[in-house]
């Protein structure tokens, strides 16, 4: 089941037709070499731990449905310091595939303007997949690299000297003040 590829930092294959409607219990873990492709591909100082356990099972009649918990442990540099600030992350997730032709794929929801409605907290669109793999590491990635702070932060450390602008020395341009630099000749 398992085959890297190389422009991917964390790469487990799945061979679909081996799927069947009964989940297949998967637990995929990140090596040395692959953490470190992580830490670049997310432009962090580290990834020390990154390892998921996942439930693959077959979705209606093609599609493909994984559920799972991913678990990190990763190094940022804090935005005020920069000193390193070690943080986990642990996130439960759900991702429906299709294959590309499939019907399911093409079916967005629509209101009867013909708009597209998509609710914030209802489920994700089915992903669709082309050929007869998918990638589940590159999905346990993704999932890993959403629940990144983008602003990590060593506990207690503030911006100290930091003055927000009140904006009361604001004036507003005057329309001919660009005019006032000209000169004839």
């Amino acid at each position: 089941m398992k085959a890297a590829r190389e422009e991917v930092p964390f790469s487990y294959l799945v061979k679909v037709g081996n799927i069947s409607a009964n989940a297949v219990e998967v637990h995929v873990e990140a090596d040395e070499r692959e953490l470190k492709a992580l830490a670049g591909s997310w432009d962090i100082l580290a990834v020390d731990d990154l390892r998921a356990d996942l439930q693959i099972a077959r979705w209606k009649r093609d599609g493909i449905r994984i559920k799972g918990r991913v678990k990190a442990k990763i190094v940022q540099a804090c935005v005020v310091t920069l000193d390193p600030v070690t943080s986990e992350i642990d996130e439960t997730f759900e991702q429906i595939f299709v294959p590309e032709n499939s019907k399911l794929a093409a079916r967005r929801p629509a209101n009867d303007t013909g708009e597209m409605v998509l609710d914030p907290d209802g489920p994700d669109v089915p992903e669709s997949f082309v050929g007869d793999t998918i990638d589940v590491g590159e999905v346990v990635a993704e999932f890993a690299a959403m629940a990144i702070d983008p602003y990590p932060r060593k506990p207690g450390v503030e911006f100290g000297s930091h003055i927000e602008d009140t904006g009361e020395n604001d004036k507003k341009p005057s329309a001919f003040a660009v005019l006032k630099d000209w000169k004839k000749d």
